[in-house]
Order: structure tokens, then sequence, then C-alpha cells
């Protein structure tokens, strides 16, 4: 039995960091959102006792090292699955982006395999298998508009995003979430986004109240090391979105739109810049899987 599922990408409407706890990790608090872009995951169950990942994304690597790998060996180990699997794997979302591409891999891996073997847990068990593998997995999981906080994985849902049209650049750069969150002086920020009043506005169900809250404490450390984020902020807004904002560690931005026809020449403007790995519009997701 072959199984497909979508794997959405995010991003995050607002994010704060609080404090670095003494354990080095960073507390945050965060609106995240999934989005139409998704990455494609075909599984399929084997005789041969072994994880087999193949992919169209060049580069990536399809070893013990993936996270798709580790979510598989995590649910065979877990639960004394002797099958083998095999998984292919369409990328769409783009790598090193800030929109949890691989977070959302390894939860279609999870929701997948909880399916094919028929192990019935719950969506609640399954993102407690989730946070073993990152803090972003456990929302992946859940979807939709989320409240995240503590180290990613306190998680509440919020009333849905209204519809619109969301622009997505990655320019032809990568950045380590790693690398940003070591150089993020959190005790320094001096701007934090309102994300209480985000929520507030979304229970209001008021676009422009959300657009007005945009905010994202890591573009302090993202944007002076790749001024092109800012560079596509601007065009952006030039070309009539509400608010554009880099999402997660970068260096995706994304810009929100009212109007689809904006949207459209944002991106055909975008695409003749050569400096853009990917450009698209998207609309915000938030019905189940």
């Amino acid at each position: 039995m072959d199984i497909s599922l979508k794997a959405y990408a995010k991003i995050n409407l607002g994010l704060d960091i609080l404090r670095k706890r003494e354990d080095g990790y960073h507390e945050v608090k965060m609106i995240m959102q999934t989005v139409e872009l998704y990455d494609t995951l075909t599984f399929s169950m084997t005789d041969v006792d072994e994880i087999v990942i193949t992919s169209n994304a060049e580069g990536l690597s399809v070893g013990e090292d993936n996270i798709i790998y580790k979510a598989c060996r995590l649910m065979r180990d877990t639960y004394g699955i002797s099958s083998g699997v095999h998984v292919n794997l369409d990328k769409q979302i783009p790598v090193a982006a800030g929109m949890a591409g691989g977070s959302t891999d390894a939860a279609a891996t999870l929701v997948a395999m909880n399916r094919m073997f028929g192990l019935q847990l719950t969506e609640e068990e399954l993102m407690g298998l989730g946070v073993k593998l990152g803090a972003d997995v456990p929302y992946c999981i859940m979807q939709g508009t989320a409240l995240s906080e503590g180290i990613g994985e306190i998680l509440t849902p919020l009333d849905p995003m209204p519809d619109c049209f969301i622009v997505i650049a990655k320019p032809a750069i990568g950045v380590s979430t790693k690398w940003v969150y070591q150089n993020l002086k959190a005790s320094e920020l001096q701007f934090h986004p309102d994300i209480d009043g985000m929520a507030a506005a979304l229970r209001e169900g008021s676009l422009q109240g959300i657009t007005d809250r945009m905010g994202n404490v890591l573009e302090t450390v993202t944007v002076p090391a790749h001024p092109e984020i800012d560079e596509i902020k601007r065009y952006m807004m030039e070309c009539g979105a509400l608010n554009s904002l880099m999402s997660g560690s970068g260096p995706t931005v994304f810009g929100i739109y009212d109007n689809e026809a904006d949207a459209r020449r944002t991106v055909h403007g975008l695409e003749e810049n050569g400096s853009i790995e990917k450009a698209c519009v998207v609309r915000p997701f938030n019905r189940k899987r």
C-alpha cells in the first residue's frame, strides 16, 4: 500500500525571542501559519529491512542524516516495525529557507507511518514523537494558525488567518538556523513584535490588524549579513504588499496582499531578478490533513 501526503510549508507572521535559557535554548513566542506550498512524499512498504529515500532535490542528502530517515527510524525503533520503507520526496519547498521544509517532511513521515502500519496513534502522541526530531515538527503535524511558545513545543491553536495572497520569495542563498541563533543577542533586542495583539487581530478576522503587527527579531542577525532580504521586502511593499517580513531565520521573505493582481505582478518582477531562487503566490492553509 502506497501513501502520498502533502507536507506544507510555514511562515512566521510574528517571531519574538523572550530570552536565552540556561540550557542554551531560546524561549520563543511566535505565530505560525501553514501556507499552500508543499512537498509531496510517497511511502511504500518493502520486504527489505532498510530505509531508502529518493528525491528530485539536487544536493539533498538522502542518508541517515536526512530528517525523513530519522523519522522513519524513530517509528521503526519505537514500535518494533520490521518492514522496510521507501520514501520518494518531491521537493518544492526551498531548502534552508526558514519555512520548516525539513520539519514538515518529518511530520508527514510520522503521519504516514502511523497510517501505513496501523499504529492508531493520536495527533498528540505523534506530536510527542515529533519534538524528538525538532522543535517545529509538532506544529507541522498540527498545521494551521498557532501560537508557539517554550522552545516551540508549546502550541495553542488560534483563529484561522483570513484568506489573502502571500508572495514567497527565496533568494539564492542559504541560512543556517543554528548560526542565526548563535549570533542573536536576545538580551539586547530593542523591538518585540506585538504577538498578543496579533492573536487578537486573528480573533477579529482583521487582515490589516495582523499585517500591522508583523515582526521578526531574527532579522537583526540575518539581514545585516544578507542585505538582499531588505531589498526584497522593500520591493514587495512598493508592489502593494500590506506588509513584508523574513520567515523564520531566513532568508525567505513573504509579503501579504489583499489584491491578487499586485501579488502576481510582484512575482513577475522577482522572477526577472536573477538572484531569486523561487518566487510564487500562495494562500493560507488551515484545513487538516
